[in-house]
């Protein structure tokens, strides 16, 4: 096992990295005590060589890995990348393109929605893996054989299972299908976390627009002072701390008396009056500045006998098709188009509204019939064309 601990040795590393097309990477860190991830380990392989990269090391500079990360002739391999590529991300400054994700290779060839590695090792390399030591504490040191062992599994079967994605999807000529969503991952706005933004990711039940404002503030306050201080935004307030502060509206120490569940702490120090002055600047603003309510939906939006029927037949052509349902539309999606909002809908773009959304549209249009053939035991799906011809897509289930 080669564990990389000095520049010298990562920098012949990475020459040797370079002899192949690709490189799978895998990352161990801790993120439960920051706000921003800790790097404690970097794995990665290729068919040749395979190594440990020990980033804590005070001898080992990741200059020449990051330059290696530039390489556009190198396919970097993830699975289940997210929040490795927002490591990377924010360390380097870059994403480390072209990118594979075989958790959405996966996908796209029928093995279900968010496989996991432990799953695809197995059905592919016929491995179980050991997974005793996936909460270790990565950032003590030394760690065990065993740990390292464990670590570098996540790189090396990687090299087969990508192998096989890749094969697999050049021949059933869906390879490009994992474009958009490989653009994502691409995108540096994916892993940057908008202060203004973070109230909407809290679930409440309010259309209350000043409410809404002051929850909206007091989320950007919490998310910049947890981004200063790199500290987790719940270990400062949890979200529903914040949603009973909102409803309070606290302008002086005694108002938080009024507040259920806050920490006394939080109360007897500094972000009591951080707090308050975050209410009172929000008490400055007029209606005109609070922000928009989105109209309830009564329900007379949504044609529910199509958004049904669209459910079935998604259901349908995600089995014959082999890919995940979720993968191809969302429920928001259907709505959207079962309302005729086409605009920007993803289903009538690309490979998605080849597999789908042409019957999408065949369906809402009134020319696509489902039938079960008795005889032969498998679905028809017949479409008359607006020449009224009969176009029979038949597959077996």
């Amino acid at each position: 096992m080669q564990i990389i601990t000095n520049t010298e040795e990562l920098e012949s590393l990475c020459a040797e990295l370079t002899k192949e097309d690709f490189l799978t990477i895998d990352l161990e860190f801790l993120r439960e005590k920051t706000y921003y991830a800790k790097l404690c380990l970097i794995q990665v392989a290729n068919s040749q060589v395979s190594a440990i990269i020990d980033p804590l090391s005070p001898d080992l500079s990741l200059s020449c890995f990051f330059e290696l990360l530039k390489n556009q002739h190198l396919t970097k391999v993830f699975h289940s990348g997210r929040q490795d590529i927002e490591i990377l991300y924010h360390l380097s400054g870059f994403i480390p393109t072209p990118l594979f994700d075989t958790q959405i290779a996966a996908m796209v060839c029928g093995f279900g929605e968010a496989v996991s590695y432990e799953t695809l090792v197995n059905k592919i390399c016929g491995i179980s893996l050991d997974k005793s030591s996936r909460l270790s504490d990565w950032s003590s040191r030394p760690l065990s054989t065993i740990q390292l062992e464990y670590a570098l599994s996540d790189a090396t079967y990687l090299v087969t299972v990508y192998k096989y994605f890749r094969q697999t999807l050049q021949q059933n000529g869906r390879l490009h299908w994992m474009d958009e969503e490989t653009a994502i991952l691409a995108s540096p706005q994916t892993y940057i976390n908008d202060p203004d933004n973070m109230w909407l990711k809290i679930r409440h039940r309010s259309h209350n627009a000043h409410y809404l404002t002051v929850l909206k503030e007091l989320c950007a306050w919490r998310e910049r002072r947890a981004q200063k201080k790199n500290t987790p935004r719940q270990s400062l307030i949890k979200d529903e701390c914040l949603l009973n502060i909102a409803a309070v509206c606290p302008t002086c120490l005694e108002d938080f008396d009024k507040i259920r569940n806050i920490r006394q702490d939080i109360v007897k120090g500094k972000l009591a009056q951080e707090i308050i002055d975050v209410i009172t600047a929000c008490q400055q603003l007029t209606p005109e500045q609070y922000v928009k309510v989105p109209k309830e939906n009564t329900g007379n939006n949504t044609c529910t006998p199509l958004f049904e029927l669209l459910k079935l037949l998604l259901k349908i052509t995600s089995q014959q098709s082999g890919v995940v349902a979720k993968l191809i539309a969302s429920d928001d999606d259907l709505k959207k188009f079962s309302t005729y909002h086409d605009k920007e809908n993803p289903i009538l773009k690309g490979w998605r509204k080849e597999l789908f959304g042409n019957q999408a549209i065949a369906l809402r249009e009134g020319r696509l019939c489902i039938k079960y053939d008795n005889q032969h035991h498998h679905i028809d799906i017949h479409i008359e064309s607006s020449n009224n011809v009969d176009e029979l897509l038949s597959a077996h289930s």
